[in-house]
């Protein structure tokens, strides 16, 4: 059992993201201007933010490779909404994004096992407390897509557009 991958403990995000995906390609590029408010990102950025975190997160963080299969190079210093609200992304090019970076979740959940949740992963020349187990990261990668899902849904909800429905 300890040498089974963590992919049923995450069983659902494959169809959370591909939910995801199939709503982002349908969204115009007035659409991906939506904010929820004033002082948040459009949804373009919120979009792109969400696949960049993935690569940060799976690859910088817990190293994993991929990272240069992605249009995320430079996850911790270069990604949308957080570094970059000015090259805006196309609804292409956000599923493409979203693509690429669920290949590096889809690696992970098919290769780390559940004892493998349990490492602490430590990168004590980054700024701050980066000490983390290997689960965590996994974990904060899928709640962090869950919880952007929401905030896109809130904007889309709005404007009296089509929500994401995850649970379908």
């Amino acid at each position: 059992m300890a040498d089974r991958s963590i992919r049923p403990v995450f069983s659902s995000w494959a169809k959370v993201n591909a939910t995801l995906r199939g709503a982002v390609a349908r969204l115009s590029e007035e659409q991906l201007a939506l904010r929820p408010s004033r002082d948040r990102w459009p949804l373009w950025a919120t979009i792109g933010h969400l696949a960049c975190q993935r690569v940060f997160w799976l690859c910088d963080f817990a190293g994993e490779p991929g990272t240069e299969t992605t249009r995320f190079t430079n996850a911790a210093y270069d990604c949308p909404g957080d570094d970059d609200l000015e090259r805006v992304l196309s609804a292409s090019e956000l599923v493409e994004a979203l693509d690429s970076t669920f290949r590096v979740v889809e690696r992970c959940l098919d290769t780390w096992t559940l004892p493998m949740l349990e490492e602490v992963i430590r990168h004590p020349d980054w700024p701050g407390d980066w000490t983390h187990s290997r689960g965590f990261a996994i974990e904060r990668v899928f709640s962090h897509d869950i919880w952007h899902i929401a905030e896109l849904n809130e904007a889309l909800g709005q404007a009296d557009l089509p929500q994401i429905d995850i649970w379908d």
